[in-house]
């Protein structure tokens, strides 16, 4: 994990905490569930003897962790489901002739394939259309 040091550079109050939260969401976003477990693990081994961690603040951040671990595990399995139904959905095209949402592309459907943008059929012409957006079946 790479840490950036400050720079000491003046900047007005509102960039400067916009800066800072788009720093935070970033590495919140790029910490991982074995970083926190290392830097759970980095605290306790670090912790003053005089002072130790409460056991309540201690079983309170496991909790979370637990939490955002099947947290990912769910957002990954509905993630898999959607595509799947998209999918499943979109191969009823084939074989089909459909119109883009803004009527500019037209022709009958050859595939589709699902993308994290939604379904895009390729139609026989080569042109591709848009699932996302709508499109009209004849």
């Amino acid at each position: 994990m790479t840490v950036n040091a400050a720079s000491p550079v003046a900047t007005p109050a509102a960039s400067t905490s916009s800066a800072a939260a788009a720093s935070a969401t970033a590495a919140t976003q790029s910490l991982s569930y074995n970083d926190f477990l290392t830097l759970l693990m980095a605290e306790m081994k670090n912790q003053d003897p005089t002072q130790p961690m409460d056991p309540s603040q201690m079983v309170s951040q496991l909790a979370t962790v637990s939490e955002v671990g099947q947290a990912v595990q769910t957002n990954t399995t509905l993630n898999s489901l959607l595509t799947a139904t998209s999918l499943s959905q979109a191969e009823q095209l084939v074989g089909q002739t459909i119109t883009s949402s803004d009527g500019t592309t037209s022709g009958q459907v050859a595939s589709v394939s699902v993308t994290s943008t939604g379904a895009v059929a390729t139609l026989t012409n080569g042109a591709t259309v848009s699932l996302a957006n709508g499109a009209s079946v004849q």
